[in-house]
């Protein structure tokens, strides 16, 4: 395994991309600077609903009781699980956090805390992926929608209920993301994962279709992957996602669309660092 960074550019159009439940699902904005944002865990949500499409088994999944998925590993080694403990031979308390990292494509890839009543240890992770942040401020546009049916008979002859629905008119979202191999080393993440994870960022809005995020409202539209030849890397890591630049082509106008920028990866690469264009 080599290691990586990359740039993750994403848009979304007439939607919510990561509505924000402390404060009524609005989209999440930098109350500073008016820039929308996607929290990290939103975008491994995406990228572990698509690995489970795969085939691939997914720890943090809907309606997993994780002590359950614990006991399996000590199922598998024929031990007893002592509550809130690990087993005093640490070779033992390694095969348990191996199987689940071998079990789990997102405790591989993403790391995993299971020091629960059934205790498998904790994980940390090769990939990690920062907050997605918009290139130019959004503006949330709330929208009064009503509903014609009641939900108790002695409501039936009110009017019809009032709701509200928010969308972005259009943003388009930036994303770093880093694979560490010493830690793929330790959580056995390799090339297959990793071909993998590619997949999952450049079809992540192809399956994650809903009321918020209608088909086609959102897109994946940039993946450019720094590749390094030596695993301590070959380059520090901010000066090559700062080579990735995305221009607003006319801001004498608001953006509405993947067109209206402009991306670019300016200066020469240092040497050992190989430069892919996923997207």
């Amino acid at each position: 395994m080599k290691r990586y960074d990359f740039v993750y550019l994403f848009d979304v159009k007439d939607a919510n991309p990561n509505g924000d439940p402390d404060a009524g699902n609005l989209p999440r904005v930098d109350p500073e600077t008016g820039e929308g944002l996607v929290t990290d865990v939103c975008l491994k949500r995406k990228i572990r609903n698509f690995a489970a499409m795969k085939g691939q088994r997914i720890y943090f999944s809907e309606g997993a009781v994780l002590n359950e998925l614990h006991a399996e590993a000590y199922e598998a080694h024929d031990l007893k699980p002592e509550s809130k403990k690990l087993p005093k031979d640490a070779a033992k308390a390694k095969e348990l956090t191996d199987y689940m990292c071998k079990t789990f494509f997102d405790i591989r890839t993403f790391g995993a805390v299971m020091a629960t009543e059934v205790n498998c240890g904790q994980v940390r992770g090769p990939v990690q992926m920062s907050f997605a942040r918009s290139i130019d401020p959004v503006i949330a546009s709330e929208h009064s929608i009503t509903r014609s049916s009641v939900t108790k008979v002695a409501d039936k002859e009110k009017e019809r209920t009032m709701g509200r629905k928010f969308t972005i008119p259009y943003g388009l979202y930036r994303a770093h993301g880093f694979v560490n191999p010493f830690l793929a080393d330790k959580t056995g993440f390799g090339k297959d994962d990793l071909d993998l994870l590619w997949e999952a960022l450049k079809n992540a809005f192809q399956f994650d279709q809903s009321a918020a995020r209608p088909a086609g409202s959102m897109a994946a539209r940039k993946l450019v992957v720094f590749k390094h030849q030596e695993s301590l890397g070959n380059a520090p890591s901010h000066m090559l996602l700062e080579a990735v630049h995305v221009h607003l082509k006319d801001d004498s106008k608001p953006p509405r669309s993947f067109t209206d920028y402009e991306v670019k990866v300016e200066g020469s690469l240092p040497d050992g660092v190989e430069l892919i264009e996923m997207l």
